[in-house]
């Protein structure tokens, strides 16, 4: 909006704002809850007092309860395997799609958009058995197997490649770069907004995910904070809404921290994304 310019403030404009707003609350309201019971003690939980006195002994008590530090490094290792493994298949495979033409090529394609209409849940069982016979169950490995071909990161990827002009790659190939060269030094630079885009949606998809890891995870060394939380806070452990709360803080403080930080970055990676 440029200097000068003043909103007409008609019915409908008012209406959507209020929305936004009233949605808003809705979303950042449990945050907020949680905020208020992580730093207050268990009697002003449920009991808003502006006076209260402000306490770092929830944070303290949830980390003597429960090792949320292994769960975060477990956390950690699990989304940079994934997000490495990902960024290299996908890249490959939309680089396959957007550029070669072989035999089956749209067969192809297809069956990995029929990826993206099925839901994960569905395929528990039988990425068990698999995990099973090869000897992955309780591990890191096993967690992040099934998810490392994402088919919503090769279509992303390979809508970018398309939309690279074709003479970029000629004029590489005339400098005498090969197929590889051509890929790291063309097709990967000008790809940068949607690499970042897809890294932000799977780091905070496979950073929240819970069933799955639940499932194949059965000991403190393997599982990722989602689990470990979910452990934590069951009613047969005992439920005290200020520890707990402290504990999601714990759990969920990486990926507000990022955001806060690089929001920047990530409005503007996701804009030219869509653009693309």
């Amino acid at each position: 909006m440029t200097a000068g310019t003043h909103i007409r403030w008609t019915v409908p404009v008012v209406v959507e704002t209020i929305g936004a707003w009233l949605l808003a609350i809705l979303w950042v309201s449990p945050l907020l809850y949680a905020l208020w019971a992580a730093f207050h003690g268990g009697a002003y939980a449920i009991h808003f007092d502006l006076f209260a006195p402000l306490t770092l002994d929830n944070f303290r008590e949830a980390l003597s309860q429960a090792p949320f530090l292994r769960y975060g490094l477990n956390t950690f290792i699990l989304v940079t395997m994934l997000l490495a493994a990902q960024l290299v298949v996908c890249t490959l495979a939309a680089y396959a799609f957007a550029r070669y033409r072989f035999a089956g090529a749209d067969i192809a394609f297809a069956l990995v958009l029929v990826q993206l209409m099925i839901t994960p849940e569905i395929l528990i069982v039988e990425n068990y058995a698999t995990l099973a016979d090869l000897g992955l169950v309780d591990t890191i490995v096993g967690i992040g197997l099934p998810y490392m071909a994402s088919a919503f990161g090769i279509f992303l990827l390979r809508q970018a490649f398309k939309s690279t002009p074709k003479e970029l790659e000629e004029a590489a190939r005339l400098e005498g770069c090969g197929t590889f060269g051509i890929l790291w030094r063309v097709y990967v630079p000008l790809a940068r907004p949607t690499y970042l885009a897809y890294g932000l949606v799977s780091i905070s998809h496979h950073w929240n995910n819970f069933l799955w890891p639940l499932v194949i995870t059965n000991s403190v060394e393997t599982r990722p904070l989602t689990v470990g939380l979910g452990v934590f806070g069951a009613p047969e452990s005992g439920v005290d809404w200020s520890i707990i709360s402290a504990a999601t803080l714990l759990s969920v403080a990486p990926l507000m921290v990022a955001f806060l930080l690089f929001q920047r970055q990530f409005i503007q990676s996701f804009m030219h994304a869509g653009i693309k």
